[in-house]
Protein backbone atom coordinates (compact mmCIF):
# COMPACT_ATOMS: atom_id res chain seq x y z
CA UNK A 1 0.00 0.00 0.00
CA UNK A 2 1.33 3.15 -1.38
CA UNK A 3 -0.39 6.66 0.92
CA UNK A 4 0.35 9.93 0.39
CA UNK A 5 0.69 11.00 4.11
CA UNK A 6 -1.03 14.64 5.01
CA UNK A 7 -0.83 16.32 8.88
CA UNK A 8 -2.11 18.64 11.50
CA UNK A 9 1.11 19.80 11.78
CA UNK A 10 -0.21 22.54 14.23
CA UNK A 11 0.36 19.78 16.77
CA UNK A 12 3.99 19.89 16.00
CA UNK A 13 4.24 23.71 16.46
CA UNK A 14 2.76 26.88 15.90
CA UNK A 15 4.67 28.75 13.82
CA UNK A 16 5.19 27.65 9.90
CA UNK A 17 8.74 26.79 10.38
CA UNK A 18 8.26 24.32 13.07
CA UNK A 19 5.49 22.58 10.83
CA UNK A 20 7.51 22.84 7.53
CA UNK A 21 10.12 21.21 9.48
CA UNK A 22 7.97 18.09 11.27
CA UNK A 23 6.16 17.22 7.90
CA UNK A 24 9.96 17.09 6.40
CA UNK A 25 11.80 15.36 9.23
CA UNK A 26 9.20 12.71 8.75
CA UNK A 27 9.06 12.76 4.69
CA UNK A 28 4.90 13.65 4.52
CA UNK A 29 3.55 15.21 1.51
CA UNK A 30 2.24 18.32 3.26
CA UNK A 31 -0.62 19.47 6.17
CA UNK A 32 -4.00 19.85 6.77
CA UNK A 33 -4.03 23.08 7.23
CA UNK A 34 -5.77 24.24 10.91
CA UNK A 35 -3.92 27.00 12.15
CA UNK A 36 -0.37 28.74 11.62
CA UNK A 37 1.42 31.63 13.28
CA UNK A 38 -1.40 30.77 16.22
CA UNK A 39 -4.23 32.00 13.68
CA UNK A 40 -7.37 29.47 12.76
CA UNK A 41 -7.48 28.76 9.44
CA UNK A 42 -10.25 30.48 8.67
CA UNK A 43 -8.99 33.86 10.02
CA UNK A 44 -6.28 33.95 7.60
CA UNK A 45 -6.16 36.71 4.63
CA UNK A 46 -5.85 35.60 0.91
CA UNK A 47 -2.33 37.18 0.93
CA UNK A 48 -1.50 35.44 4.19
CA UNK A 49 -2.64 32.17 2.55
CA UNK A 50 -0.81 32.90 -0.90
CA UNK A 51 2.36 32.97 1.52
CA UNK A 52 1.76 30.31 3.11
CA UNK A 53 1.21 28.22 -0.02
CA UNK A 54 4.86 30.23 -1.41
CA UNK A 55 6.45 28.99 1.55
CA UNK A 56 5.34 25.52 1.27
CA UNK A 57 6.13 24.98 -2.14
CA UNK A 58 10.03 25.92 -1.84
CA UNK A 59 10.12 22.77 0.47
CA UNK A 60 8.12 20.70 -1.82
CA UNK A 61 5.33 20.42 0.39
CA UNK A 62 1.98 21.53 -0.54
CA UNK A 63 -1.33 21.77 1.21
CA UNK A 64 -4.36 19.08 0.54
CA UNK A 65 -7.16 19.95 2.73
CA UNK A 66 -8.12 22.94 4.76
CA UNK A 67 -8.88 21.57 8.29
CA UNK A 68 -11.60 24.43 9.06
CA UNK A 69 -13.81 24.61 11.63
CA UNK A 70 -17.02 25.37 9.68
CA UNK A 71 -19.90 23.47 10.73
CA UNK A 72 -18.91 23.73 14.46
CA UNK A 73 -21.15 25.88 15.61
CA UNK A 74 -24.80 25.34 17.39
CA UNK A 75 -27.68 24.46 14.73
CA UNK A 76 -29.22 27.41 17.07
CA UNK A 77 -27.08 30.31 16.10
CA UNK A 78 -28.13 32.38 13.37
CA UNK A 79 -27.00 30.85 9.72
CA UNK A 80 -26.19 33.88 8.28
CA UNK A 81 -22.48 35.28 9.79
CA UNK A 82 -21.73 31.68 9.52
CA UNK A 83 -21.89 31.62 6.13
CA UNK A 84 -19.82 34.52 5.20
CA UNK A 85 -17.08 32.85 6.87
CA UNK A 86 -17.48 29.95 4.97
CA UNK A 87 -17.20 31.96 1.99
CA UNK A 88 -13.89 33.78 3.33
CA UNK A 89 -13.15 30.13 3.97
CA UNK A 90 -14.01 28.97 0.38
CA UNK A 91 -11.46 31.49 -0.86
CA UNK A 92 -8.37 30.80 1.42
CA UNK A 93 -8.69 27.59 0.48
CA UNK A 94 -8.25 28.56 -3.37
CA UNK A 95 -5.44 30.59 -2.48
CA UNK A 96 -3.68 27.84 -0.26
CA UNK A 97 -4.02 25.43 -3.09
CA UNK A 98 -5.95 22.89 -1.26
CA UNK A 99 -8.27 20.67 -3.00
CA UNK A 100 -11.00 20.08 -0.14
CA UNK A 101 -12.39 21.14 2.42
CA UNK A 102 -13.42 19.20 5.99
CA UNK A 103 -16.48 20.40 7.65
CA UNK A 104 -19.25 19.75 10.67
CA UNK A 105 -22.76 19.46 10.64
CA UNK A 106 -23.34 21.87 13.51
CA UNK A 107 -23.65 21.00 17.30
CA UNK A 108 -27.11 19.84 18.51
CA UNK A 109 -28.61 21.64 21.53
CA UNK A 110 -28.98 18.13 24.36
CA UNK A 111 -32.29 18.73 25.34
CA UNK A 112 -34.08 18.12 21.78
CA UNK A 113 -33.53 15.28 19.14
CA UNK A 114 -31.48 15.88 16.31
CA UNK A 115 -33.96 14.18 14.20
CA UNK A 116 -35.77 17.82 14.91
CA UNK A 117 -32.59 19.47 12.76
CA UNK A 118 -32.58 17.52 10.05
CA UNK A 119 -34.16 19.66 7.29
CA UNK A 120 -31.97 22.49 8.59
CA UNK A 121 -28.91 20.08 8.78
CA UNK A 122 -29.25 19.48 5.16
CA UNK A 123 -30.59 22.64 3.75
CA UNK A 124 -27.19 24.77 5.30
CA UNK A 125 -25.21 21.80 4.11
CA UNK A 126 -26.41 21.17 0.58
CA UNK A 127 -26.25 25.10 -0.08
CA UNK A 128 -22.42 24.89 1.38
CA UNK A 129 -21.67 22.13 -1.06
CA UNK A 130 -23.07 23.48 -4.05
CA UNK A 131 -21.02 26.46 -3.62
CA UNK A 132 -17.81 24.83 -3.32
CA UNK A 133 -18.47 23.08 -5.86
CA UNK A 134 -19.25 25.95 -8.05
CA UNK A 135 -15.58 27.31 -7.57
CA UNK A 136 -13.81 24.05 -8.03
CA UNK A 137 -13.45 22.80 -3.98
CA UNK A 138 -15.06 19.38 -2.49
CA UNK A 139 -16.38 19.86 1.14
CA UNK A 140 -15.76 16.66 3.27
CA UNK A 141 -17.73 15.77 6.34
CA UNK A 142 -16.03 14.53 9.18
CA UNK A 143 -17.93 12.48 12.08
CA UNK A 144 -17.48 14.25 15.31
CA UNK A 145 -19.43 13.54 19.00
CA UNK A 146 -21.97 16.33 19.36
CA UNK A 147 -22.82 17.18 16.11
CA UNK A 148 -25.65 15.86 13.89
CA UNK A 149 -23.17 13.51 11.60
CA UNK A 150 -22.02 11.97 15.49
CA UNK A 151 -23.06 8.27 14.24
CA UNK A 152 -22.52 6.58 10.90
CA UNK A 153 -26.58 6.02 10.00
CA UNK A 154 -26.54 9.88 10.69
CA UNK A 155 -23.08 10.74 8.48
CA UNK A 156 -24.81 7.89 5.62
CA UNK A 157 -28.06 10.17 5.88
CA UNK A 158 -25.88 13.23 4.98
CA UNK A 159 -24.12 11.79 1.93
CA UNK A 160 -27.43 10.00 0.64
CA UNK A 161 -29.38 13.14 1.38
CA UNK A 162 -26.42 16.19 -0.04
CA UNK A 163 -25.42 15.11 -3.32
CA UNK A 164 -21.21 15.59 -3.45
CA UNK A 165 -20.67 15.49 0.09
CA UNK A 166 -17.46 13.42 0.81
CA UNK A 167 -17.16 11.93 3.87
CA UNK A 168 -13.64 12.31 6.54
CA UNK A 169 -13.77 9.05 8.51
CA UNK A 170 -12.52 9.57 11.98
CA UNK A 171 -12.33 6.49 13.78
CA UNK A 172 -11.21 8.08 17.30
CA UNK A 173 -14.01 10.43 17.00
CA UNK A 174 -16.25 7.35 16.28
CA UNK A 175 -15.07 5.37 19.40
CA UNK A 176 -15.30 8.50 21.71
CA UNK A 177 -19.18 8.93 20.42
CA UNK A 178 -19.34 5.32 21.43
CA UNK A 179 -19.87 4.27 17.95
CA UNK A 180 -17.99 0.79 16.93
CA UNK A 181 -15.19 1.51 14.33
CA UNK A 182 -15.90 -1.63 11.86
CA UNK A 183 -19.92 -1.47 11.41
CA UNK A 184 -19.60 2.09 10.83
CA UNK A 185 -16.97 1.91 8.18
CA UNK A 186 -18.82 -1.01 6.35
CA UNK A 187 -21.88 1.33 6.07
CA UNK A 188 -20.07 4.28 5.17
CA UNK A 189 -16.48 3.06 3.24
CA UNK A 190 -17.70 4.35 -0.06
CA UNK A 191 -18.42 7.30 0.45
CA UNK A 192 -14.77 8.30 2.32
CA UNK A 193 -12.69 10.42 0.66
CA UNK A 194 -9.80 10.29 3.16
CA UNK A 195 -8.96 9.15 6.80
CA UNK A 196 -7.99 10.82 10.01
CA UNK A 197 -5.51 8.58 11.57
CA UNK A 198 -6.12 9.29 15.43
CA UNK A 199 -7.12 5.89 17.25
CA UNK A 200 -8.20 5.77 21.00
CA UNK A 201 -8.99 3.33 23.78
CA UNK A 202 -12.36 2.43 24.75
CA UNK A 203 -12.72 4.84 27.58
CA UNK A 204 -11.65 7.96 24.67
CA UNK A 205 -7.98 8.33 25.42
CA UNK A 206 -6.42 8.57 21.99
CA UNK A 207 -3.21 7.14 21.12
CA UNK A 208 -0.78 6.28 18.45
CA UNK A 209 -2.29 4.46 15.55
CA UNK A 210 -2.29 0.86 15.77
CA UNK A 211 -2.32 0.62 19.99
CA UNK A 212 -6.23 1.64 20.22
CA UNK A 213 -9.75 -0.30 19.46
CA UNK A 214 -10.02 1.91 15.96
CA UNK A 215 -9.03 -1.03 14.09
CA UNK A 216 -6.86 1.51 11.38
CA UNK A 217 -5.12 -2.03 10.11
CA UNK A 218 -8.11 -3.16 8.73
CA UNK A 219 -9.22 0.83 7.78
CA UNK A 220 -5.89 0.95 5.71
CA UNK A 221 -6.37 -2.00 3.84
CA UNK A 222 -9.61 -1.97 2.84
CA UNK A 223 -9.39 1.56 1.68
CA UNK A 224 -6.36 0.85 -0.22
CA UNK A 225 -8.57 -1.55 -2.12
CA UNK A 226 -10.85 0.31 -2.97
CA UNK A 227 -8.05 2.99 -4.69
CA UNK A 228 -7.68 5.51 -1.84
CA UNK A 229 -4.32 7.04 -1.02
CA UNK A 230 -4.79 10.43 1.27
CA UNK A 231 -4.23 10.06 4.78
CA UNK A 232 -4.16 12.81 7.73
CA UNK A 233 -2.55 12.03 10.87
CA UNK A 234 -4.09 13.59 13.60
CA UNK A 235 -2.01 12.73 16.70
CA UNK A 236 -3.46 14.47 19.53
CA UNK A 237 -0.87 12.78 21.69
CA UNK A 238 0.00 16.09 23.49
CA UNK A 239 -1.99 19.27 24.63
CA UNK A 240 -0.33 21.31 21.82
CA UNK A 241 -1.63 25.04 21.39
CA UNK A 242 -5.21 25.70 20.36
CA UNK A 243 -5.92 21.85 21.31
CA UNK A 244 -8.54 23.41 23.96
CA UNK A 245 -10.47 25.22 21.46
CA UNK A 246 -10.61 22.09 19.26
CA UNK A 247 -12.75 19.82 22.56
CA UNK A 248 -15.89 21.30 23.26
CA UNK A 249 -16.43 19.40 26.59
CA UNK A 250 -13.67 17.13 27.62
CA UNK A 251 -10.58 18.21 29.29
CA UNK A 252 -7.63 17.83 26.79
CA UNK A 253 -5.01 16.95 29.60
CA UNK A 254 -7.62 14.09 30.44
CA UNK A 255 -7.45 12.59 27.40
CA UNK A 256 -3.43 12.28 27.01
CA UNK A 257 -4.11 8.46 28.89
CA UNK A 258 -0.71 6.18 28.52
CA UNK A 259 0.80 8.36 25.69
CA UNK A 260 1.67 11.55 26.91
CA UNK A 261 5.14 13.54 25.43
CA UNK A 262 7.32 15.76 26.83
CA UNK A 263 6.95 18.00 23.73
CA UNK A 264 4.96 18.51 20.42
CA UNK A 265 7.97 17.39 18.01
CA UNK A 266 8.36 14.15 20.22
CA UNK A 267 4.77 13.85 20.25
CA UNK A 268 4.26 14.50 16.91
CA UNK A 269 6.98 11.99 15.65
CA UNK A 270 5.56 9.26 17.74
CA UNK A 271 2.63 9.39 16.18
CA UNK A 272 3.94 9.22 12.59
CA UNK A 273 6.59 6.41 13.68
CA UNK A 274 3.45 4.29 14.92
CA UNK A 275 1.51 4.86 11.56
CA UNK A 276 4.74 4.40 9.50
CA UNK A 277 5.41 1.15 11.47
CA UNK A 278 1.68 0.35 10.96
CA UNK A 279 1.37 0.65 7.23
CA UNK A 280 4.63 -1.69 7.09
CA UNK A 281 2.68 -4.63 9.47
CA UNK A 282 -0.14 -4.12 7.07
CA UNK A 283 1.68 -4.54 4.15
CA UNK A 284 3.81 -7.21 5.21
CA UNK A 285 0.76 -9.46 6.15
CA UNK A 286 -0.55 -9.10 2.03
Amino acid sequence: MSFLISAFSDEAGVSLSEQMDALTRNKMAGMEIRGVDGKNVSKLSEKEAENIRAALAAQGLSIWSVGSPIGKVSIEEPFAPHWEAFLHTLAIAKSLGAEVIRIFSFYMPKDKPAETYRLEVMERLSRMVDKAASVGLMLCHENEKGIYGESADCCFDITETVEGMGLVFDPANFIQAGEPVLPAWQKLKRHVRYLHIKDALANGCIVPAGKGIGCIDTLLREYAELGGRRLTLEPHLSVFDGFNGLEREVDAASKLGLYAYASQNEAFDAAADALRELIAKVNASI
